[in-house]
């Protein structure tokens, strides 16, 4: 797992409307050989060619029902479709998620070729795939929503080459067996021994972590123990400070809001996104998270992609 990517391409950070420059909701991570998308807004497909991601998708999770995170789910799956995809793709959601793919299968005028399914999550509902887990967690939006974290499992420590000799394992396969934590026996007869993987590997080093608001007010009140420590928070930043009441009205958060959850949140990068088209730039909003944030903060354009990196 130690070798695996983890990339987040971010094909649309506009708020409801789309700009010129910012297409509607759209975040593709690629961790590995899975690739996932959090929202769909219109739009998706040119996007995902622009950058390149290709349309193999491994699951789709929307953090509510509103237009500008699921519209571009209708295309996308017909495109899938034309391009004779047959393994089955999970839709996941809160409440509505069955009603939506039904309305997906019944309004579509062409037979996918693949097992559409859905998935309700709800408020600590996780979703386990190969060396990582995706977990919900409810935000504030005025309908149900959701948020989600992808968190990595725990690596192994480091390996203690030095440690290993000195106990008698010779260089080469036992080594690796070591490190996949098995247990190795040495030396012949009476004089065997076994060589336990605690004794020559270092404590186990947290995974990555990526948190994902989604559209919401600030609740990182509400998620301290599981949003915490994450290298990446993406939230919502719809509006700049001056317009904290309409935010509060219509259920968005402010970017200063949102330095104060990273901070708050113990988190390495701040990612505002949802930004309302009202803005020409976001500077005023990357100097409002700054306010309450001391970490790096940063507001992507469309098609911006970071990588995160392993802590050490």
């Amino acid at each position: 797992m130690s070798g695996e990517t983890l990339q987040v391409y971010f094909l649309g950070t506009a708020g409801a409307l789309p700009t010129p420059r910012r297409n509607p909701a759209c975040i593709l991570i690629r961790r590995g050989s899975d690739t996932l998308l959090f929202d769909c807004g219109e739009g998706a497909q040119q996007q995902m060619m622009r950058a390149r991601c290709g349309f193999t998708v491994n699951a789709v999770f929307v953090t509510h029902w509103h237009a500008d995170h699921f519209l571009g789910i209708f295309g996308l799956l017909q495109t899938m479709s034309f391009n004779g995809r047959t393994d089955p793709l999970t839709i996941y959601g809160p409440e509505w998620v069955h009603e939506f793919v039904s309305i997906v299968k019944n309004v579509a005028r062409f037979n996918l070729k693949f097992p559409l399914e859905s998935v309700e999550l709800a408020n600590g509902s996780w979703v386990r795939f190969d060396g990582y887990t995706i977990t919900a967690f409810a935000v504030s939006h005025g309908l149900p929503s959701l948020g989600f974290i992808l968190e990595e499992d725990p690596r192994p420590g480091r390996f203690n080459r030095e440690q290993a000799i000195a106990l008698g394992i010779p260089p080469g396969p036992l080594f690796g067996r070591l490190q996949r934590g098995e247990a190795v026996r040495v030396g012949n007869g009476e004089q065997s021994r076994e060589v336990r993987p605690d004794m020559v590997m270092g404590p186990a080093r947290p995974g990555r972590k990526i948190v994902y608001t989604g559209d919401t007010r600030a609740v990182h009140n509400r998620i301290l123990k599981v949003a915490c420590n994450a290298d990446l928070l993406i939230h919502d930043a719809t509006y700049d400070e001056s317009e904290a009441e309409r935010g509060a009205e219509f259920f968005h958060a402010t970017a200063r809001q949102a330095g104060e959850a990273a901070s708050a949140l113990n988190t390495r990068m701040l990612v505002l996104v949802h930004t309302s088209s009202r803005y020409m730039d976001a500077q005023a909003h990357i100097n409002d998270a700054k306010a309450g944030f001391a970490g790096t903060v940063v507001a992507p354009d469309d098609l911006d992609m970071i990588e995160v990196p392993f802590r050490d």
